[in-house]
């Protein structure tokens, strides 16, 4: 999984897989899922991420836990 923030955008995205997306379904508040050729799920776009907490100029944290992991 990559993240990626734009600050010019104000744009949030998360690739899960490297997939082309083939379909876009905007959800109401301003996300974006994006799904590939099987129909999972390839990327998630989070608009105005700053106006809603999720990221803040030149700041992105990530905390990944694996499962069973304590």
């Amino acid at each position: 999984m990559r993240i990626r923030y734009d600050p010019e955008a104000d744009v949030l995205l998360l690739v899960l897989r490297d997939s082309p997306p083939v379909d876009a379904i905007e959800e109401p508040g301003g996300v974006i899922v994006s799904y590939g050729e099987d129909g999972e799920p390839v990327s998630v776009e989070f608009l105005n991420a700053s106006v809603r907490g999720l990221a803040q100029m030149g700041e992105v944290s990530v905390t990944l836990q694996t499962q069973g992991a304590q």
